[in-house]
């Protein structure tokens, strides 16, 4: 019903329109008695053999959001409704900011894709944790980042201030430097500057009792030189695992007509790349380090060939866009299913 009837609808509108006008509906349904059952009977598939330890969290299934939908966790518990395992809010910066100017939020009908420049438009980590603190069980990742205005020199003390607001009210911590829509951000991905930002969030995290895992979030077009650099990083900074990947500057071999949008680009054209890196980082890693794959999961078996790349955990969010929520279903019922034919000998 999604495919042929909401989305055509929802496709007729402005997408960051649309967006905000179905968090507000999603919103809306939720609080009428009996629609969350209905839509956990739905969407949310249980057993056992779904559940991954991972950093030391049960994750009831491997399939998650990523960062980007719910960014100032808006809807984190009725998105939960639909069947994820885990919800990844974010990216959050220490003070408020617009983004960038309108309009900004791109969809690439016929390559199954969307571009985005938001720039990391959010209420800023204040408010979010405001809302997180209403938290009854959904397991929450918070994706964390600088403000457009810190020089990349200060931006360390922009992820700190962001990770001690959040540390009560998140499961896990992601860094992102990846996202091409913030001026330079990308140039902390670069060996010394990430390094130091990796060693100094660690030691701010070992302050507490019991500390959290942190994650990094890579870009897609880094070089095979920059990903053997991302290994001895996580090796040296003995960070918890990586996040491959975030959205592509590429447009190679794209069709649709706007695809000169600048911003990121996600979706089916970046489903190659992504698995690409998952496997890249597994073998030259010797599975070192835990991997959650995204990027360019729009079908069961997608999600499969990143999880035999060597992803641990998966997330969608442009999947999830064009799919509809029972994509969510359909990859915990393959893997049911997969996990529980006899294996070879």
């Amino acid at each position: 019903m999604y495919k042929y009837i909401v989305r055509p609808i929802f496709f007729l509108f402005d997408p960051e329109t649309i967006h905000h006008f179905t968090f507000s509906l999603v919103r809306f349904m939720c609080k009428v008695p009996g629609v969350p059952f209905l839509l956990k009977k739905s969407y949310r598939v249980t057993n056992p053999s779904l559940e991954k330890q991972l950093f030391g969290i049960t994750f009831k299934n491997p399939v998650g959001l990523a960062a980007g939908f719910d960014k100032d966790a808006k809807l984190f518990k009725e998105l939960n409704h639909f069947g994820f395992g885990f919800i990844e809010i974010g990216t959050l910066t220490p003070k408020p900011q617009d983004g960038n100017p309108k309009k900004r939020l791109f969809r690439l009908k016929e390559d199954e894709a969307i571009i985005n420049r938001m720039g990391f438009n959010n209420g800023g980590v204040e408010l979010a944790v405001e809302r997180l603190k209403q938290n009854t069980g959904v397991l929450v990742g918070g994706n964390i980042g600088k403000n457009k205005m810190t020089p990349n020199e200060e931006a360390v003390e922009d992820y700190k201030l962001c990770f001690h607001a959040l540390y009560k009210y998140v499961d896990y911590f992601v860094v992102n430097v990846s996202s091409p829509n913030t001026p330079n951000l990308r140039a902390l991905q670069d060996k010394e500057p990430l390094t130091k930002l990796l060693q100094v969030l660690k030691q701010e995290n070992a302050q507490y009792e019991n500390p959290k895992p942190i994650l990094l979030k890579i870009a897609p077009d880094l070089s095979n030189d920059q990903l053997m650099d991302i290994i001895s990083i996580v090796e040296d900074t003995k960070i918890d695992g990586v996040i491959a990947t975030n959205t592509t500057i590429s447009r190679e071999d794209l069709i649709s007509n706007n695809k000169t949008e600048t911003g990121g680009l996600s979706g089916k054209p970046l489903t190659n790349r992504s698995t690409e890196v998952i496997r890249f980082l597994s073998q030259k890693s010797n599975k070192a380090f835990p991997i959650i794959g995204v990027g360019g999961i729009h079908s069961v078996n997608d999600a499969l060939e990143k999880l035999d790349a060597g992803a641990d955990l998966i997330q969608l969010y442009t999947g999830f866009i064009y799919e509809g929520p029972a994509l969510v279903k359909h990859i915990n019922k393959a893997l049911i299913k997969r996990n529980l034919m006899p294996k070879a000998n």
